[in-house]
């Protein structure tokens, strides 16, 4: 009597994966990401709002995109820019793609805008793991940024794919990463999403400036 081979159960088929989800679900981090969007929400709706107003009623930004294109030479904007995305992301990366737009080489541009993204954040982690060396700054930022620190020593790797997907400061997320000594490796991977936003503002920006 031969004996018939015992079918798998569906639910079984990625036992890592359902412990993953198990894992977390139980820890907050749907919730966690669910509030991050939210909050993210109204904030964007206020920007986008704010700057058809602004184009309509104040200023024209077309203009002000070619004026800066004819006033700061190529290397001083890319320069700010990276310095930028490498200190917590002062100035808001959207601007930087709309002047590519404005150039005479916008997809080459772009991209070395995106690079430049991409390395500022990845020496955001090198500039957190350096300030763990100084105790004021080492308590001064766990106490201010806890949670983040904290989420993110549970998270890894997502909240970096978060930072570099969201309108969220990609430097802050790289910057905590090097703080709790997550594996640059897996920041490297997971930062490559960086390209990818960029990829879908520029086409969604591009169409929107002349």
């Amino acid at each position: 009597m031969t004996n018939k081979p015992k079918k798998k159960k569906k639910g079984n088929k990625n036992p890592h994966m359902k412990r993953l989800h198990n894992y977390y679900q139980r820890t907050g981090f749907y919730m966690f990401i669910w509030e991050s969007l939210k909050k993210a929400f109204w904030p964007i709706v206020i920007v986008v709002v704010a700057l058809v107003l602004f184009n309509k009623y104040v200023y024209n930004i077309n203009d002000g995109l070619q004026t800066m294109t004819e006033t700061f030479s190529r290397v001083g904007v890319l320069i700010t820019f990276f310095i930028s995305e490498t200190i917590l992301g002062l100035i808001p990366p959207e601007i930087f793609i709309a002047w590519s737009k404005k150039t005479p080489e916008p997809v080459i541009n772009l991209a070395i805008l995106a690079t430049l993204s991409y390395f500022g954040g990845l020496t955001a982690y090198f500039i957190g793991r350096a300030s763990l060396k100084i105790a004021a700054v080492k308590n001064y930022l766990e106490v201010k940024m806890a949670m983040h620190l904290k989420n993110t020593s549970k998270w890894g790797g997502f909240l970096i794919l978060v930072g570099a997907l969201l309108p969220l400061p990609f430097a802050i997320s790289c910057l905590t990463a090097g703080m709790i000594k997550y594996p640059f490796k897996s920041v490297v991977a997971f930062g490559l999403f960086r390209f990818v936003r960029f990829a879908i503002y520029a086409w969604a920006i591009f169409n929107m400036v002349s």
